[in-house]
């Protein structure tokens, strides 16, 4: 399904994103050497719940899970990439951490992922990882608008990460958004211009790239849910919940 929001559901949305956004800064600041990823997951649910939100993620059952998530955060660590399970596991200096948060409120979804370094240990391969993520995800957006093709979109994020020197899987990646977390249509992180469903006004999308440091390749923790490069190199992933509007794009969850 892909869900076209009428005008007058926008400021629903800008809050749902402001939400999100918040949360990942709090929980950014949160994640010192020694805090706890079930710690993390506690203090994500309790803001979910005193914001009078919905979480995306503990009722969750998709195919490609095991079961329920169970959680209100995804929590990855170095070699884990996505849909991160969070576990008894206290951060230490130089993790790299990505954190993956969606949000209902008032009927309205938002999604977005940020990674960072944990501590004072700053490994140059991360950082440039993180920051290829975050030039990729720069330039999805720039090339969303109306009018503009999914396609132009996954092409604009490929030349990016591939220009950077990394492989680029595309069994996961961006998708519409709204009423509902996961959408049509799906935003691969490469493509061909010109190509896919056309955009427009009304349209959420949640762009996601997310790279591994020398594979495509992925395999499923024990836990069913989280995906690590198969390799155990380390990961990042960068994303916001974009709305199309008459003009471009607007970024929903986006930190004030």
């Amino acid at each position: 399904m892909i869900e076209i929001l009428k005008p007058t559901d926008l400021p629903r949305a800008r809050a749902a994103g402001a939400l999100v956004a918040d949360i990942l800064r709090t929980l950014r600041s949160r994640s010192t050497v020694g805090t706890n990823l079930l710690e993390l997951d506690r203090w994500t649910g309790d803001m979910i719940a005193d914001a009078g939100a919905r979480s995306c993620y503990v009722d969750y059952a998709p195919s490609f899970g095991s079961g329920p998530f169970g959680h209100y955060v995804c929590t990855a660590v170095n070699d884990a990439v996505l849909h991160a399970m969070p576990h008894d596991y206290a951060l230490a200096d130089g993790d790299l951490l990505t954190l993956d948060l969606a949000v209902s409120l008032d009927g309205i979804a938002a999604d977005s992922a940020i990674s960072f370094i944990v501590g004072e240990a700053r490994p140059a391969e991360s950082v440039a990882m993180i920051e290829a993520t975050e030039r990729a995800l720069s330039a999805g957006i720039a090339a969303a608008g109306p009018g503009a093709r999914v396609g132009d979109l996954s092409h604009a994020i490929g030349t990016v990460l591939r220009g950077a020197g990394y492989w680029v899987n595309t069994e996961f990646g961006g998708h519409g958004i709204g009423s509902t977390m996961h959408q049509d249509p799906h935003v691969p992180n490469n493509g061909r211009p010109g190509r896919g469903y056309r955009l427009r006004p009304g349209l959420l999308l949640a762009l996601e790239p997310w790279v591994m440091d020398d594979t495509a390749h992925l395999v499923t923790d024990a836990d069913g849910w989280t995906l690590r490069s198969a390799t155990g190199c380390r990961t990042a992933h960068s994303e916001h919940t974009i709305a199309i509007t008459d003009d471009g794009a607007e970024i929903l969850t986006l930190p004030k």
